[in-house]
């Protein structure tokens, strides 16, 4: 059965650095729903970046190709693969304080291409905000994270581009879907089952005098409200009357 080409939509950000090559690169982030990293080819190079992926589901092929405003280093960037996008950190290849004025070589608007306000960061605020290493560590390893470096990777081509990457092979990939890092979270279920095995109060314990001179006992927390709490007071013995 045929599948329809469309052209995904694409958000970008940036950061720029004089210095420090690792804070000095472009968020780019292309929206491929129900994608596979295995129906999946990108072709990265110094001056372009060329996406193909295939959705059997959607029964639709994804294909872009941005034509980059300037050299990136291939080498030293870094990819993602979700179940929404692929999500890609370039590193900028010449260290500069200013930042790319536009993310394609061209300066004629196409309507897939969107600034990523989540990510975006002015030029002249990016001492005042925090570092993206929480959002970097979604990527894995080293070079691209996620993708043990794109250097060394097997399929990539003499031009230093991604051609024939097979993404099921890349660490940090974790299948469709899957966030690198987040192993642990499966340890986490059931956490809120702790506070269902509250010890029994002993005898004696978490108990006041009240104005009648019986003792009162605490109640514990029944409402769930952090710091809420009552007590009852025991009623007065009556003794039977003959």
């Amino acid at each position: 059965m045929s599948s329809t080409q469309v052209t995904p939509e694409v958000l970008w950000a940036q950061r720029s650095s004089k210095s420090d090559p690792e804070k000095n690169y472009i968020f780019l982030t292309i929206s491929t729903p129900d994608v596979s990293a295995e129906s999946t080819k990108i072709d990265l190079k110094p001056t372009s970046l060329t996406f193909t992926g295939h959705s059997d589901t959607k029964k639709t092929t994804y294909h872009v190709e941005l034509e980059l405003y300037a050299d990136i280093d291939p080498e030293n960037s870094k990819t993602n693969h979700s179940a929404r996008d692929f999500e890609f950190v370039l590193r900028k290849k010449e260290l500069k304080e200013e930042y790319w004025p536009r993310l394609l070589k061209e300066s004629k608007k196409v309507h897939f291409l969107k600034t990523d306000f989540d990510k975006w960061v002015d030029e002249d605020e990016q001492d005042a905000v925090p570092e993206d290493q929480d959002y970097m560590n979604n990527f894995g390893g080293g070079g691209m994270p996620g993708m043990g470096g794109m250097g060394g990777m097997g399929g990539m081509g003499d031009d230093g581009g991604f051609g024939g990457i097979d993404f099921s092979k890349l660490g940090g990939m974790g299948g469709a879907g899957g966030m690198p890092g987040m192993e642990g979270l499966g340890n986490m279920e059931g956490g809120d089952d702790e506070d269902d095995d509250m010890p029994e109060l002993e005898e004696g314990e978490g108990v006041e005098k009240t104005e009648t001179g019986e003792a009162a006992e605490e109640v514990p927390e029944a409402t769930g409200e952090p710091g809420a709490s009552a007590t009852k007071t025991s009623a007065p013995k009556i003794e039977e009357v003959a």
